[in-house]
């Protein structure tokens, strides 16, 4: 049997991952999960082979494939279009393994296409002799024709192999050891042939010229043909036999200095090729005019940009003039993020110092331009992000700021806070403010940024350009980097900060993905369990009640006779038919029962925490199920404390002004004490007089859970008779804490909007439409209905939207007919990330819409062999309804067909000819679908079955923690003898080092824990610079130079920077250090010590106290 694969069993190097590669392919149309797993397995072993053999590649803490795939070594030597193949693969693999999924052939298929190209990208940069080649589908498809009895044989031998490679495991660091002698001229040879790798992208010849696209990216960046855009520029000293080279474009400056230099070209592949000879460009460039200018290779498609400080990545558009002048200016201000000084009046405690120091880092030395903090609710995240912004503005890192939140209420709040604590930084927010757009700070929610994107123009044209923004902060980005909003990160090419209070386990792995991070794994993350640990944050005590009602729904025969008179009289219906019970779900959706609503209000005014000496129920939150549930609990609130008139107030989204409200309930002064909300409460509000939650309904999302229990965590100093708050009562009446405990919550699906739906189920049944058994007239002709919608769809998205113009390679592919007439598995997955969250709504009847997408999830799942029963469950539903109001005449011309559906076998049996069938002749009819808006209130007696009060549950990830946990133990004892020698520039004995090891290796962790997070630095100087050095002691150092009466000012003047540098830093071993500001400010080190031997004394002095920080 011929695979793709054999070629690699000519290289005996590649044996380790070749035979399983090999046997993925020869058992797909046996066992395609199979071929997925061992898909997963080879590239695995590959992967570890290439670390093996590599020495730009080092063995990461843990050694499982996640790990690997994602150090920042591997991926910036694959890129990002390769890694992603390999992410596929590896995602599928897991399905199959953990999720026991059977993701069937063209998955399988998929797999097998993207592990050949990560092989075959093995092959070029590590094999002597590489050779093209195409993955080539016909030899799995022409076994498909074989005999049954060859099938069987070939069956029960692929099948012993299977068992063989299940088995089979890769140790890596033998393979390493293994390997060592093959490291140096293999790394040589992937890094001299990686140069000219072309990756495999979708192949776009098609498109037979660039201009159209690339010139309308320049015209709408602002640049104008002829004055600083020059076409086929000359440039003599190129290294071919003209010696001459054309750059296709040459962007310039008013000086006419190049800015940048873009290489053109046809295909995908041709942009890669043209990597070189743009670079070639450059350096001609650099030369001549001492500027190296940025590099964009386009093929008006995708945009790549070479920036010569990050490694070359995909941007959306190529920058105007004004962003690289920008570009430029920043380059020369910009100072080393390493020992930057955080502004203690701004961000003080030591956790915001660290996570603020975490993102300098990132930035910095690891070189990454995206952070995801994740920080407690309450913890000061806007302070944090606010001393981030003014260290990146003083280090020259950053000049314009974009503060994106998806609430108003977060976007006015955010801005409020910068303006008070950098009152230097002009601030705009485009949600109040029409005219102040030039702002260096700009906060803005989604929705407003994606309108101004378009819009906003000033006398040089469009203002928010693709490289405007410096720096993009993302409120609660846990839910905001998806879907409709997402294509605004994908937009502005700047260095992106996320931010969000979701305990980092509940983070969906997908905004992981969006941050460049291994799962679970943030830039920095402080939790709610630290932070109460800490005495930051205030802990709970859950109050967990079960009333009957609420826990098992109303029962008949369970009730009073009174109550049982009461529910014939509600719920009999004109047949003399009465329900035998209620389920709980329906309670507070439909039927308010006043009693149990009574008994709840009843234990939080008896039980809640008072203030005033007991005299007032302190600031609550009640979350309420839906509006009708708000309102109820409201009315019973005054009929039960007629006395309390304005104590309680319903705020949601039904009242105007409810910002006002908001700010009355959080002010201390001002009534009302009970807020009774819907969502609107749930989040981003600060009150840290409340002290009581109470969950009326359930919530399913974990995450969103924890935002909710944020809103009581804040410090209140003396709120209680003179007392700071301690603690605040959660009281649950409908089972959350229990839900979670049992791990049933999950993070919230980001789901897409119904047109995008109904554009992929339309997709999704072409494709299947596609297979043999399916071409008959009718379905033919169906088919090429939808093929038709789908590409009027497509054609009729507005191309000069900045969304749409990000995937115009793909709007462009499926605009076309032509092009849907042999789909693949492949354009299924494009289109559903590219292509469906643009597509624009209909102006047809929602109603009917919605019975379409059900239709279509119908045949679809008909056409995968599905019974799909809930969809099937909802149609008879829908059609029993219309039943209903046959007086109709509409209806009553489709009544023989509506009582076919509902009184025959009719849809058992159906097709896809009689499903679509249904769709046409019944969704015109779906807008006479009786409006479900009956409520009933109820009186009926409630029982209290338990009330359980518990202490908090809060968990912390120890190792995670180390270092902050290491930070906050060595401030708070400054006052250990080694710690205070060490604050004080005394020597260490073996005793102190003896104290510091008890305190860093047994008390806070372990000795391995210590070395994960901190390394190998020595136990003294990790505590040094934390501590820092005592002013008096630094002085005391240097006192020889700073009282010698023969330096002038500007020799003192640079000993008391050194001084004033150590007492924050602790040490100076860096000394690059001093040929920045502020050291150079009044002169370089040669130029202010003259005197060679008085240099030499002040550095011995620095390593002297560098040296008592190493026992």
């Amino acid at each position: 049997m011929v695979t793709n694969f054999d070629y690699l069993k000519a290289e005996p190097k590649f044996s380790r991952f070749a035979d399983v590669a090999i046997s993925a392919e020869k058992i797909i149309l046996m066992d395609p999960e199979a071929s997925i797993l061992n898909s997963r397995r080879a590239m695995e072993f590959a992967l570890k082979w290439m670390y093996s053999v590599d020495s730009e590649l080092e063995m990461p803490y843990q050694d499982n494939l996640q790990s690997l795939m994602n150090a920042e070594e591997y991926r910036q030597i694959i890129g990002v279009d390769l890694w992603k193949r390999m992410d596929y693969i590896r995602r599928s693999g897991n399905n199959v393994a953990h999720g026991n999924k059977k993701l069937g052939r063209d998955v399988a298929m998929l797999c097998l296409e993207n592990l050949f190209i990560y092989l075959d990208y093995i092959a070029y940069c590590y094999s002597e002799h590489y050779e093209e080649r195409t993955f080539d589908k016909t030899l799995i498809t022409s076994r498909l024709e074989k005999s049954k009895e060859a099938a069987n044989t070939a069956k029960e031998k692929l099948a012993q192999e299977q068992e063989k490679f299940a088995k089979q495991e890769l140790d890596l660091k033998k393979l390493i050891a293994e390997n060592q002698s093959l490291k140096e001229e293999l790394s040589a040879r992937r890094q001299e042939q990686q140069q000219t790798y072309v990756p495999k992208p979708l192949d776009l010849s098609e498109y037979k010229t660039r201009k159209l696209y690339i010139d309308s990216m320049l015209i709408d960046a602002g640049w104008t043909e002829g004055k600083d855009w020059l076409n086929e520029v000359e440039l003599p000293g190129m290294p071919n036999k003209s010696e001459v080279g054309y750059a296709d474009y040459v962007l310039y400056d008013d000086m006419h200095r190049p800015l940048a230099v873009i290489e053109a070209k046809k295909t995908c592949v041709d942009v890669s090729k043209g990597r070189q000879q743009a670079k070639l460009y450059a350096d001609l460039l650099e030369e001549k005019y001492k500027r190296r200018p940025v590099i964009f290779l386009t093929n008006g498609f995708e945009t790549r940009i070479i920036d010569g400080q990050y490694p070359e990545r995909k941007c959306s558009f190529i920058y105007s003039k004004r962003d690289l002048e920008k570009w430029f200016n920043l380059l020369t201000m910009r100072t080393s993020l390493k020992h930057v000084t955080v502004d203690k009046n701004i961000a003080g405690r030591y956790y915001q110092e660290a996570a603020i120091k975490a993102v300098c880092s990132s930035f910095d030395e690891k070189n990454r331009r995206k952070a995801l903090l994740v920080m407690a609710t309450g913890s000061g995240k806007t302070r944090t992000v606010i001393a981030l912004c003014d260290v990146l503005l003083k280090a020259g890192w950053v000049k314009n700021i974009l503060f994106l939140a998806d609430r108003n209420a977060l976007v006015t709040q955010a801005k409020k806070n910068f303006v008070k604590l950098l009152p230097n930084l002009s601030c705009t927010n485009l949600v109040e403010e029409k005219d102040n757009y030039n702002a260096h700070c700009v906060f803005s929610t989604y929705q407003t940024m994606m309108n101004c994107i378009d819009t906003v123009n000033d006398n040089d044209g469009k203002l928010f350009t693709c490289g405007h923004f410096d720096l993009v902060i993302c409120d609660e980005a846990h839910r905001s980097v998806y879907n409709k909003y997402r294509d605004i990160f994908r937009y502005f090419d700047a260095p992106l900060v996320g931010l969000t209070a979701t305990p980092k386990d509940e983070i969906d792995k997908n905004t992981y993905e969006v941050f460049e991070l291994r799962d679970g794994c943030p830039t920095y993350g402080y939790d709610l369990a630290q932070a109460v640990k800490d005495c930051y944050l205030v802990d709970y005590i859950s109050v967990e009640s079960q009333l009957k009602f609420m826990e098992q729904g109303i029962v008949y025969d369970e009730l009073s006779e009174e109550d049982k008179e009461a529910y014939e009289a509600t719920f009999e219906d004109e047949n003399g038919k009465l329900p035998e019970s209620i389920s709980s779900s329906a309670l507070n959706e439909w039927i308010f029962n006043e009693d149990t609503i009574r008994k709840v209000l009843n234990i939080l005014m008896t039980e809640g925490i008072k203030i005033d000496y007991g005299q007032k129920l302190g600031k609550t939150i009640i979350f309420a199920k839906n509006h009708d549930h708000a309102e109820k609990i409201l009315e019973i609130f005054h009929t039960e404390y007629p006395g309390y008139p304005d104590f309680a107030k319903v705020i949601d989204n039904y009242m105007t002004y409810a910002q006002s409200a908001i700010d009355e309930f959080a002010d201390a002064k001002k009534m009302p004490q009970i807020a009774i909300s819907v969502d609107m409460l749930d989040t981003g509000i600060d009150v840290p007089e409340v002290v009581n939650l109470v969950f009326f309904k359930k919530v399913m999302s974990k995450a969103k859970f924890w935002q909710m229990i944020g809103r009581g965590t804040r410090l209140c100093p003396g709120l209680i008779d003179g007392e700071d708050k301690q603690k605040f009562y959660i009281f649950d009446f409908c089972g959350n804490f229990e839900f979670f405990r049992m791990n049933k919550g999950k993070a919230t699906a980001n789901a897409i909007a119904l047109q995008g739906a109904i554009f992929n189920l339309k997709l999704e049944i072409s494709y299947k439409l596609q297979d043999i058994q399916y071409q008959v007239d009718r379905l033919i002709s169906y088919r090429k209905l939808l093929v038709k919608q789908m590409s009027e769809k497509v054609q009729e998205l507005p191309r000069e939207n900045f969304a749409v113009r990000q995937h115009l390679k793909y709007v462009d592919l499926y605009s076309a007919e032509t092009n849907y007439q042999a789909l693949t598995y492949e354009d299924t997955l494009l289109v559903r990330e590219e292509v469906a969250p643009l597509i624009l709504p209909d102006k047809d009847e929602v109603s009917a819409v919605r019975f379409d997408a059900l239709m279509y999830g119908i045949e679809l799942a008909y056409l995968e062999g599905k019974k799909y029963a809930k969809a099937r469950s909802d149609l008879y539903k829908k059609v029993t309804a219309i039943a209903g109001v046959a007086n109709i005449p509409e209806i009553q011309t489709q009544t023989d067909f509506i009582n076919q559906i509902l009184h025959t076998d009719y849809v058992e049996n159906a097709g896809m000819n009689e499903f679509e069938e249904i769709r046409e002749k019944l969704r015109s009819l779906m807008k006479y679908l009786p409006r479900e808006n009956i409520k009933y209130t109820t009186n009926f007696m409630d029982e209290l079955l338990s009330t359980d009060w518990k202490e908090s549950e809060l968990e912390n990830d120890e190792l995670k923690e180390y270092k902050a946990k290491a930070e906050f133990y060595i401030r708070q004892h400054q006052d250990n003898i080694a710690i205070a020698k060490l604050k004080t520039n005394q020597p260490l004995t073996s005793t102190d080092v003896a104290s510091l090891e008890e305190i860093l290796w047994q008390e806070i962790g372990t000795k391995q824990d210590y070395e994960q997070e901190i390394g190998t630095k020595p136990l003294g100087e990790f505590v040094r610079e934390i501590v820092g050095l005592d002013m008096n002691a630094a002085k005391e150092a240097f006192s020889e130079y700073l009282t010698n009466a023969s330096l002038d000012s500007r020799q003192i003047y640079f000993v008391n920077q050194i001084v004033e540098y150590i007492v924050h830093n602790g040490m100076l071993k860096d000394l690059s250090v001093l040929q920045e500001s502020p050291f150079t400010d009044q002169g370089s080190i040669v130029e202010i010590f003259t005197d060679r031997n008085v240099w030499m004394g002040i550095r011995k002095v620095i390593d002297t106290i560098n040296a008592n920080a190493v026992a």
